[in-house]
């Protein structure tokens, strides 16, 4: 304890008052060495500060004014090693708060010296270095001193960058690219610094760079084409398929991403700086490494690697493929689409059919593993002439269609012999494609690999019996279907056609008949072979016309009268008048009851059988084959 002064005087003290014994000089000297102690600060300014002291909360700073500042602990953690004595800037934030206090802030000098750093980096193109705090959409956010700036994925790296956590926590060197003062935002990049190191590199590439040179080089971009290989400053691209001799949907298939590899310059474009590698052209062409005993007739096994309309491709080792043309997947001699027998991805096996290793070329077969029906043994047996068989409607032509009686094994059924009764112009108004048909074989030729077949071969020939029905003079109704200049097609009971000519349309009243009439017709000829029935409608009631068609001789479905008079076999029935012959032959009213009788029950039977033939269905093609059914 300071000892106390016993002469004191207290009374000049407080006679002159504080600081009253100073003259003049003296107190221009204290305020001299008082003023030099203070410095002149302005608000929003960063300013050297000292620390002079530290406490649990704050550190105290003198910046040389009045009174010191108080910084809060907590903007130090950067500086984990501050003592009393050490220089900072800190900001002013205000000179004298309400409580007369000196604010201060080490944040905001930092953040204040970072903008003045950033805005003279993007000026003078300078280098900032900062720390990924973390990831955002599209890329990162960096930390500059306090001040926050976004490095966008594509300013990453010069390569596409999948994984942006990586980065995170990591100090990067970057440029500023913009700067939007308004809202304080900031854009870098890291590549730019990148591009500039790989620019010598490429030019060093491209000055050096030639057709066979062998490169390392990494992966950086895939695409269903082919990938990009970064070669160390320049990108080439490796097309898909020149990846491997085999074939391969995607190159991910045999690559991967950031994979390092060799590969091989291909071509250079000078102009425009494009390269094209090749990784297959390291290793040997598959065709020259095929067996030597690999030839026609040998079988492989494989992997069928593309369907085509004409055919398929399979792949017998990586890199050497083989035609199936789709002619030789079946022995059906019915084209089909190669997707009814082989799907891609299929394995097979088949036989060589032709090979040639020059050309690098190979067909194969897969109706080769079978035998071909028509060199089996019991085949001319099982297909003989007269057989039945069933089998489907494979095509459709004009002249007839083609039936497959089995695989391999395609008959022609012509057009006239699909129906007895009705004239087919095209198959089609009888069958479709696909339609289950029954036949009989009509011709088989071997050696030309030919079936000839019928369908109303499987039937009695109806005309026999419409012999029997449509004699020459018996009337019958019938309807016009059809009339020209050249006359009338007529509908006759039991699905027949018949035809009049013009002149025997002419009707009683003289009027002719028209399309749709139905009326009674005479029969006035009849041929079986030709199968064609001619009638008249006139004949009917005009007994003249009936005479002239009884005595004509001109129609060529007349009878020829040999020389010696008659038709052989028949009489004229002016001999049955002779008296000389009356005795022997009897009455000739009674002989032509007789005859009339006889003709009469044949005609009978006739339409009783073809009456039956309607009622009961026929045996063979399906009920909707009508016209097929009648024959």
């Amino acid at each position: 304890m300071a000892e106390l002064i016993d002469d004191f005087d207290w009374d000049n003290v407080g006679a002159n008052g504080f600081g009253g014994n100073y003259n003049a000089d003296q107190r221009a000297e204290l305020e001299k060495m008082y003023g030099d102690t203070l410095t002149t600060v302005q608000e929003e300014e960063v300013i050297k500060g000292t620390v002079v002291g530290i406490t649990d909360r704050d550190v105290i700073l003198n910046i040389g004014f009045k009174s010191d500042g108080l910084v809060p602990l907590s903007e130090f953690r950067d500086l984990p090693d501050l003592k009393v004595g050490d220089e900072v800037d800190v900001f002013i934030e205000d000179q004298e708060d309400a409580n007369g206090q000196l604010i201060l802030s080490r944040k905001k000098a930092k953040i204040k010296q970072a903008w003045n750093a950033i805005y003279a980096a993007l000026e003078n193109d300078t280098v900032l270095e900062g720390v990924v705090k973390r990831r955002t959409k599209g890329g990162l956010i960096m930390e500059m001193d306090g001040v926050e700036a976004f490095l966008p994925g594509s300013q990453i790296d010069v390569k596409p960058i999948r994984d942006f956590d990586i980065y995170v926590g990591r100090r990067m060197e970057v440029k500023v690219v913009k700067i939007n003062a308004a809202f304080d935002n900031v854009v870098v990049s890291h590549k730019v610094l990148i591009e500039k190191d790989l620019e010598q590199q490429r030019e060093a590439i491209l000055n050096n760079l030639e057709k066979g040179q062998i490169l390392e080089g990494n992966i950086k971009n895939m695409t269903n084409f082919g990938v990009f290989i970064d070669l160390g400053g320049v990108d080439g691209l490796l097309h898909i398929t020149d990846i491997s001799w085999g074939r391969i949907a995607h190159p991910s298939e045999a690559l991967q991403l950031d994979q390092k590899l060799n590969v091989v310059v291909l071509d250079f474009d000078e102009a425009k700086k494009r390269i094209s590698l090749g990784l297959k052209q390291l290793t040997p062409h598959p065709w020259d490494s095929l067996p030597v005993d690999l030839g026609p007739g040998s079988r492989v096994q494989g992997r069928i690697v593309n369907v085509a309309d004409y055919g398929a491709f399979m792949e017998v080792v990586p890199g050497v493929e083989g035609l199936i043309h789709v002619s030789e997947m079946s022995w059906s001699q019915h084209l089909r689409n190669p997707q009814d027998f082989i799907k891609q991805g299929d394995i097979v096996e088949a036989v060589v059919l032709t090979l040639d290793r020059e050309d690098r070329k190979m067909s194969l077969g897969i109706k080769q593993l079978t035998e071909d029906p028509w060199t089996r043994g019991d085949f001319s047996e099982k297909f003989a002439v007269g057989t039945k068989h069933s089998g489907a409607v494979r095509n459709l032509t004009n002249f007839g269609l083609f039936v497959e009686l089995e695989e391999g094994v395609d008959g022609l059924v012509h057009v006239s012999d699909l129906s007895w009764t009705k004239k087919v112009k095209h198959p089609s108004e009888v069958v479709k494609v696909g339609d289950k048909l029954d036949v009989v074989v009509l011709e088989l030729d071997m050696s030309a690999r030919r079936l000839a077949l019928g369908v109303k071969q499987l039937e009695e020939n109806p005309w026999d019996t419409f012999q029997t029905v449509f004699t020459p003079g018996s009337v019958h109704k019938a309807t016009i279907t059809e009339k020209s200049d050249r006359g009338a097609v007529l509908e006759l009971p039991y699905g027949i056609e018949g035809f009049a000519y013009p002149k025997g349309l002419v009707k009683e009243d003289g009027s002719n008949a028209e399309n749709g009439e139905a009326l009674d017709f005479r029969v006035t000829e009849f041929s079986k072979d030709d199968r064609r029935i001619v009638l008249s409608h006139t004949a009917v009631y005009n007994k003249e016309d009936e005479s002239n068609r009884s005595t004509n001789t001109n129609s060529k479905f007349a009878k020829k009268t040999p020389a010696g008079g008659a038709a052989q076999g028949e009489g004229k029935l002016s001999d049955l008048k002779k008296p000389a012959e009356k005795n022997t032959l009897g009455d000739l009213d009674a002989l032509s009851a007789l005859r009339d009788q006889l003709a009469g029950a044949e005609r009978q039977a006739g339409e009783d059988k073809l009456k039956a033939r309607q009622d009961v269905p026929a045996a063979g093609p399906s009920p909707d084959n009508a016209d097929i059914q009648a024959s």
